[in-house]
């Protein structure tokens, strides 16, 4: 990722991949219809944005807890802000362009908190969220490669014990602009959001630039993506999927278990990859990074990895995949995207992750991982 010593130098070979990649990814995506190709073009925007601002909630959360810097939560804050406003007259409306849209509501209940707080202690033992983990991957990071296999595999897991959690008490979906009305619950929200940042400013955080327009880049993203998905950005569905499929060519039957035996689960694995909608959006991401780490010389991968740090990589990328699939998704999905939809859940799923963070900074030194 971009730092204030990377040489400026254009790795032409790589880029060249990356811009082959990209246009191919396009045309092939956008001759499939139901608006892929442009869901593609925001993956890659996405992924730009995310690399060269090294825009990241794990160090962001670490340095808040280590050394009170919130820099990175104001900028957090910024995009949460902006997007929910953007949603707001278009979920309250519930169409767009002839087609329905929904924003990211889901329960709250001890697995969805449980699923939070289990992927707060990965993001800090992996060294990278949902999205932290597919833009570093696609700049080239080999330990976040192998972190984002062992995410893929983590939400797999999670697929097959998903009766016994779904079976514990929860209070349902719940929607506040449903409950209270849309000025009630952005004004509520709001209230929240900026007490947050006039703490975050007290304590000496300030509105660093780069950060701030990456916010202000990925709302719009998102809002983009739910004018033309119909549903917000996610990413952890994807690669649940990735893991099933490669599971079938090995011999997997799908149809044994509950989960992906039936209903949407079932038709996304009986379809190609390049009809899921979030697989499009993450393969984009990937290729997005990818460049832009070419484009400034940092596609460097390195395979020497400190047993401590590959052991984390492992532990943390589990951690992350499993409590993704409990809580309904990641920071992105679950946090940003819910709470710009103003579910509670997606405050929820803060408050849980929060903890686990905690534990997960407490827990690095174990893995020889500084803090």
């Amino acid at each position: 990722m971009l730092t204030a010593t990377a040489p400026l130098t254009v790795q032409k070979p790589h880029l060249a991949l990356a811009g082959a990649l990209a246009i191919a990814g396009f045309a092939y995506l956008q001759m499939a219809g139901a608006g892929k190709g442009v869901l593609f073009a925001i993956g890659l925007a996405m992924g730009a944005a995310l690399y060269h601002a090294a825009f990241g909630f794990t160090g962001a959360y670490r340095r808040a807890i280590v050394a009170r810097d919130m820099t990175g939560i104001v900028a957090q804050v910024v995009m949460i802000g902006l997007a929910m406003l953007l949603f707001a007259p278009v979920l309250a409306a519930g169409e767009v362009f002839g087609h329905a849209v929904g924003g990211a509501v889901a329960p709250v209940g001890i697995a969805m908190a449980f699923g939070a707080f289990v992927f707060g202690i990965g993001m800090q033992l992996g060294g990278g969220c949902a999205s932290g983990t597919l833009f570093t991957a696609g700049g080239g990071n080999a330990r976040m490669v192998l972190v984002l296999i062992f995410f893929c595999l983590g939400c797999f897991w999670a697929t097959f014990d998903l009766g016994w959690w779904r079976a514990l008490p929860e209070l349902g979906s719940i929607s506040l602009a449903g409950a209270w009305g849309w000025p009630m619950a952005l004004m509520a929200q709001g209230l929240v959001l900026g007490a947050v940042l006039i703490y975050a400013l007290r304590t000496g955080a300030g509105f660093d630039k780069r950060l701030v327009i990456a916010a202000v880049v990925l709302a719009l993203l998102n809002w983009a993506t739910l004018l033309v998905a119909g549903h917000p950005w996610s990413i952890t569905w994807g690669f649940t999927l990735w893991a099933a499929k490669a599971a079938s060519l090995v011999g997997w039957d799908h149809s044994l278990h509950a989960f992906w035996g039936d209903g949407f689960p079932a038709r996304a694995l009986g379809r190609p990859l390049a009809a899921d909608t979030t697989t499009v959006m993450n393969a984009g991401i990937l290729i997005g990074a990818f460049a832009a780490a070419a484009m400034v010389g940092m596609v460097r991968p390195s395979f020497r990895i400190p047993l401590g740090s590959l052991v984390a990589a492992v532990i943390g990328g589990l951690m992350m995949g499993y409590g993704a699939r409990l809580a309904y998704g990641c920071n992105i999905g679950a946090f940003f995207s819910g709470i710009a939809s103003t579910s509670l859940h997606g405050w929820a799923w803060i408050i849980a992750a929060a903890v686990g963070n905690i534990i997960g900074v407490r827990l690095r030194p174990m893995f020889g991982l500084r803090n």
